[in-house]
């Protein structure tokens, strides 16, 4: 979606206000991916942004909530677990998405696992994604069935945020001898035989 049509709509200072919260986003972002969440600081991202870092804390209350803005990773997996196949699993279509992104060198998750997946500073937000992660899957696979969430439902979502976990956790750069992205298909075209298909 272009610049245009991302701000259609809003009024000068409404545009004004979401182009800044846009550029800070984007700077720390591109920040995080070169140096790592812990090598940066706020005011790095202030002065490569072009506003004081008061200005920042006026739009991100920290440095950490600069991480946690983009949900297309989980609404990616959500669309593809509620519009999968007759026949195929919540795990074969995770897994099927997962390898999709994975195949571009460029994805969200080789830059996920290159800026933040070892920062000691975003342990705690980390968890707590992974726990809203499961808690939006576990949702979803408990609206294919009537009542209530099953124990089921929770230990299949509990299942799938580990694929997303392992793949960009730091153990698998210690497979070596490829890129991160080709090991961790590889592994997943594995673990494929281990998970239910249906």
């Amino acid at each position: 979606m272009g610049e245009t049509d991302r701000y259609e709509g809003l009024g000068l200072r409404e545009r004004k206000k979401a182009i800044t919260r846009d550029t800070i986003i984007e700077t720390a972002e591109r920040l995080f991916e070169a140096k790592g969440f812990d090598q940066v600081s706020v005011a790095e991202i202030a002065r490569a942004a072009n506003v004081s870092v008061k200005t920042l804390f006026v739009y991100f209350r920290s440095k950490d909530d600069l991480v946690f803005t983009d949900t297309s990773l989980i609404d990616s997996l959500l669309d593809a677990i509620r519009s999968r196949p007759e026949g195929t699993s919540p795990e074969q279509a995770v897994i099927r998405t997962l390898d999709a992104m994975l195949a571009t060198e460029q994805s969200g998750i080789t830059s996920f696992r290159r800026g933040y997946s070892d920062a000691e500073g975003l342990r705690n937000g980390l968890l707590r994604m992974w726990a809203d992660y499961e808690d939006r899957i576990t949702d979803a696979l408990a609206d294919e069935h009537p009542g209530q969430p099953l124990p089921d439902d929770r230990y299949r979502a509990i299942q799938l945020v580990g694929l997303i976990r392992t793949i960009v956790a730091h153990e698998l750069a210690n497979l070596g001898g490829r890129s991160l992205n080709t090991v961790a298909r590889s592994w997943l075209q594995q673990s494929r035989d281990a998970l239910p298909t249906s």
